[in-house]
């Protein structure tokens, strides 16, 4: 009992009661800040500290304003034009409107010497708040602040290119997937979806090209590979293209075809069906003749007209064959018909007999598309031949 006394007496002394509430503090301030550049909380902890450098920088300009010139007030609009809100935001140019003032009057009219508040300075300052303001106001409207719309563009290009992703297949087959997005940039109007199913004995890929290019289609890419992720293996494969037809159209979107090819290939066998919407034909290499043969099967555009039907084309892959899918941009250019096109890329192609086609994906668009201006998708399916006996 007595021990017990102690260790609660202890416990309420002014040391303990400290501690207790300085963890309080750190808990709330460090909950605060996730919220904040989650941009779930207020931009209260980002206000007080830039209003707290205004006047730090006005004394400063005041002691030297050599070294600490008046445009410096510039540093905490900027700022404020990234991580405020409009309604903090205008407390903040207030505040660096009063320290303009003071500093005018303390360092005297501009005419008697250098550094002093000259209006080109104020106009500087006005025009960084104004544009500041612009930003806050748009930032506002979008609902997603500054510090969040980085993030979620990194995480949409993640998805895409984790949904591009190609299931691991049994020994004997060889796949290669590479994408190039139009500019350089990191979005891209190609994608990949591809499952196993029928117990792991079919692998279903269907790679998609959305009208448009870059950035301009990379949102509509995203949105169509989760819906025909989910429609991949749920219905079987005749079906599949139908199905993501309608799902266009009922988008209404101005600019909402796509081409779009699905592979169904057997991995026991070799054997495959290519179902096409207006997508460029794949290309067969057949090991026996070291030709490269077309498969063209028959369909319309998706997204352009309900009750489309779309026939296969059926073929085998045999040990050594490879079967090459791609989007338009790899072989159709301004300068460039798709004929030419495709005959430059078995050209190239050819290179990798030899090798297996292993790293050949990413370098075949290198050879053959490096600078076009458009997105650019190419998949490497091989199925290998035996090994030889040593």
């Amino acid at each position: 009992m007595a021990a017990g006394r102690q260790r609660r007496a202890k416990a309420e002394t002014f040391t303990a009661r400290w501690k207790k509430q300085w963890h309080r503090v750190r808990v709330g301030l460090r909950r605060s800040a996730v919220d904040y550049f989650r941009g779930d909380g207020s931009d209260w902890i980002a206000f007080a500290g830039l209003l707290l450098t205004v006047p730090v920088l006005a004394a400063m300009t005041l002691l030297d304003s050599v070294w600490c010139s008046p445009a410096t007030l510039v540093l905490p609009i900027v700022a404020g034009g990234l991580l405020l809100r409009p309604a903090s935001l205008l407390g903040l140019y207030a505040a660096a409107a009063t320290a303009l003032i003071v500093e005018s009057v303390r360092l005297g009219p501009y005419t008697e010497g250098p550094s002093r508040v000259t209006p080109g300075i104020v106009l500087v300052v006005a025009a960084c708040g104004f544009f500041g303001l612009l930003t806050a106001q748009f930032r506002s409207r979008v609902g997603v602040p500054w510090r969040r719309g980085g993030t979620m563009l990194f995480d949409l290009r993640e998805r895409i290119r984790v949904q591009s992703k190609l299931p691991k297949l049994p020994q004997g087959w060889h796949h290669e997937m590479a994408l190039r997005p139009a500019g350089g940039q990191s979005f891209s109007g190609d994608f990949v979806v591809a499952a196993r199913t029928n117990g792991g004995r079919t692998l279903e890929v269907v790679l998609t090209d959305v009208s448009g290019k870059g950035m301009d289609a990379g949102s509509r890419a995203l949105l169509l590979s989760g819906a025909f992720g989910g429609l991949l293996g749920s219905l079987p494969p005749h079906a599949f293209l139908p199905a993501a037809n309608g799902y266009l159209l009922r988008q209404d979107w101005e600019e909402g075809f796509a081409t779009s090819i699905h592979l169904v290939l057997d991995l026991d066998s070799g054997d495959y069906e290519l179902y096409s919407a207006g997508h460029p034909p794949g290309l067969q290499l057949s090991a026996g003749s070291g030709r490269w043969e077309e498969k063209a099967a028959e369909g319309p555009l998706l997204g352009v007209y309900d009750g489309a039907q779309f026939d296969p084309v059926k073929g085998s892959l045999r040990p050594g064959d490879v079967l090459m899918l791609f989007t338009d941009g790899l072989v159709e250019t301004s300068d460039r018909d798709i004929v030419e096109g495709i005959d430059r890329l078995t050209g190239e192609a050819d290179r990798y007999v030899s090798g297996g086609f292993h790293g050949a994906a990413w370098h075949l668009i290198e050879a053959v598309a490096k600078d076009v201006n458009d997105d650019r998708a190419l998949l490497l399916i091989c199925r290998q031949p035996p090994s030889s006996p040593r």
